[in-house]
């Protein structure tokens, strides 16, 4: 009689359904796999889990008859469906329209109310945290090996660019994927969890520091460095301090005391500062295209060109400084020549496609997020309560795609991590974490899956 207990309260524990967020987790795991055919078209993995978690909440929902969102947290997420759906109403074709409505629906809306719905408590912001440093240490250490073995995208004429698993055809994606876990280990690192805790997540931010700058991104390299920035001063000045030092020391043993790509990494940080004065074919490339997104928008200020117009319109209005396209090579790939269908921008491209309506929706729900996610980041360290690391996370993830947005905008199988961020960012803003029971696994403030309005 004494062991019935345990082996009752064991079967109890083997029958308990595994946690929502694990839906989510599997979408950032599968951002492991490489892309098929070395390119970055069609649908990844990812995407399709994406879908399936997205289909998973709302049976969820059906199931269980609850209310999915506050009224705030409906209007901020919903505001970007006004834009999209004048825009889709205006593009070229059905099938175009169709195609970009799905994929923005995707990204702002569906998947990041997705990860509000699931994401139950602090534990599960750790969880897929965590499980976002493990990718960008793993697609890291792939793009480590790719510069140390020449076996890397072609950049300069060696195949030396780190770009994990995402192939040359997305030089982005690891960039992208070890800029967010370098921000998910600086937020970890930065609260007040377990002293192992915070070591191992500061080991993993100064480990990622390398493939982030083997990854030779200008605009990854600028995001990471406002975003940690802007981390360490909202954690307080002191640890600012503390951690910068910590980080400076990092970078000049890595690249001073190792020499660790020092030409190739001078020259690239110089070219930053050589925009204006002697841009180099892929900045006047940029430029180019930037020209031409305002002028698409000047000729339709209000609805834009429609979704997935830039491609068309582009010839119409850029200069003839514009390069036929990009050249790809290595990471396993072939020679190609990738066409230049946007304009690197992710607010010009909204602002082109879709016009100031759409644009005033978009930012206007990415501000919101911002102002709502500081002000709770402020409360919280005021009244010191727990899961300040959460916070930081989440603050940070969303500036670094605001502020990457200058330089970058969707496109690759990286895109759903983009998702995954703007729902952690509108978990911490609408009201996650707050609510009494947040640590246990009480949901967003009331248990039942609801963001309770503020």
């Amino acid at each position: 009689m004494a062991h019935a207990l345990p082996l009752w309260s064991a079967a109890r524990l083997r029958r308990r359904p595994p946690p929502p967020v694990l839906a989510l987790v599997a979408v950032v795991a599968l951002l492991a796999l490489p892309v098929s055919g070395g390119g970055a078209d069609g649908a990844h993995p990812a995407d399709v889990a994406s879908g399936l978690a997205v289909l998973y909440c709302a049976v969820r929902l059906v199931r269980d008859r609850r209310r999915p969102l506050s009224r705030r947290g409906a209007v901020v997420l919903g505001l970007p469906v006004v834009g999209l759906a004048v825009a889709a109403a205006g593009a070229l074709s059905p099938e175009a329209g169709l195609t970009g409505l799905g994929r923005y629906l995707q990204v702002f809306v569906l998947v990041p109310a997705a990860v509000v719905l699931l994401v139950r408590d602090r534990g599960d912001v750790r969880l897929l945290a965590w499980s976002m440093v493990g990718l960008a240490v793993w697609q890291g250490a792939v793009g480590v090996h790719q510069y140390a073995t020449g076996t890397g995208a072609s950049y300069q004429g060696e195949q030396v660019r780190a770009v994990g698993t995402f192939g040359p055809q997305d030089v982005m994606g690891m960039a992208t994927v070890v800029s967010l876990g370098l921000v998910c280990a600086v937020g970890l690192a930065l609260g007040r969890t377990p002293v192992r805790h915070r070591l191992l997540a500061a080991g993993c931010a100064l480990a990622l520091l390398l493939p982030l700058a083997l990854s030779f991104s200008r605009g990854a390299w600028i995001a990471t460095a406002v975003t940690c920035a802007a981390q360490l001063l909202l954690a307080g000045a002191r640890r600012a301090l503390a951690v910068g030092a910590a980080a400076v020391a990092a970078g000049v043993v890595l690249v001073g005391g190792f020499g660790v790509g020092t030409a190739m990494l001078q020259e690239r940080v110089g070219s930053i500062t050589r925009v204006a004065d002697a841009p180099d074919q892929s900045v006047t490339d940029r430029y180019t295209m930037w020209a031409a997104a305002v002028g698409m928008w000047r000729e339709r200020p209000l609805t834009g060109v429609g979704l997935k117009g830039f491609p068309e319109h582009r010839d119409g209005h850029a200069s003839l400084a514009l390069s036929s396209g990009s050249e790809t090579d290595g990471a396993g790939a072939g020679y190609r020549r990738q066409p230049l269908l946007s304009p690197h921008n992710m607010y010009l491209l909204v602002l082109a496609e879709q016009g100031l309506i759409g644009l005033l929706a978009l930012a206007g729900s990415w501000l919101a997020l911002l102002v709502l996610g500081l002000r709770r980041l402020r409360a919280a360290r005021r009244s010191r309560r727990p899961g300040q690391d959460c916070a930081l996370v989440a603050c940070g993830l969303l500036v670094w795609q605001l502020t990457d947005f200058a330089y970058a905008d969707i496109g690759g199988p990286s895109t759903v991590l983009t998702a995954v961020c703007f729902g952690l960012a509108a978990w911490w803003g609408l009201g996650g974490g707050t609510g009494a029971g947040a640590e246990a696994g009480s949901g967003a403030g009331n248990g039942r899956g609801e963001v309770p309005a503020s």
